[in-house]
């Protein structure tokens, strides 16, 4: 099994990637569990929701024993959130981020421009937060490599990464 995550500030590409991977290597795709919770919960949320919105992300990650899964974002996305807007994460997002769920980490770059949506809240600090991921990603030593540009460049890179892994494995 090979289980790829896509992460990174919002409104990087991650979800479209994620998406186009699965397609392009008929590869499972594990859709964003907090966008769908917030959908049906509304955007209002607290500190208390992260921790309901990861578990339901790690139980959907759980339930799929697919061999090639294109997941879209990681518990490194709760840990920065939470950071950034609540000062702190919890120890449930601690433990999911120190544990090792993925082969590679995909870190899509925020040089495409900012789709609005009512789910959104960053738009002004993306290149900030992507700083965040990268200490992040390094500190933990996880497997990652960035993506950035045009969306065929990103898919061509993409490429090139999974049939790396699919040799190794």
């Amino acid at each position: 099994m090979i289980r790829i995550v896509f992460t990174g500030p919002e409104s990087s590409g991650k979800s479209t990637l994620a998406k186009a991977v699965s397609e392009l290597v008929q590869g499972t795709y594990i859709e964003e569990f907090a966008r769908t919770y917030l959908e049906e919960e509304g955007p209002d949320y607290d500190v208390e929701d992260l921790d309901i919105m990861a578990k339901g992300h790690a139980d959907a990650i759980r339930n799929s024993s697919d061999v090639l899964q294109l997941i879209d974002s990681d518990f490194i996305v709760f840990k920065v959130w939470s950071e950034h807007k609540y000062d702190s994460a919890s120890p449930l997002i601690h433990r999911l981020v120190s544990e090792n769920w993925f082969d590679l980490h995909v870190l899509c770059a925020p040089d495409i421009p900012w789709e609005s949506d009512e789910l959104r809240e960053n738009p002004s600090d993306r290149d900030e937060l992507f700083l965040r991921y990268v200490e992040t990603l390094e500190k933990l030593r996880k497997p990652y490599i960035i993506v950035e540009g045009a969306h065929d460049k990103r898919l061509k890179k993409m490429e090139q990464a999974i049939k790396q892994l699919q040799r190794i494995s």
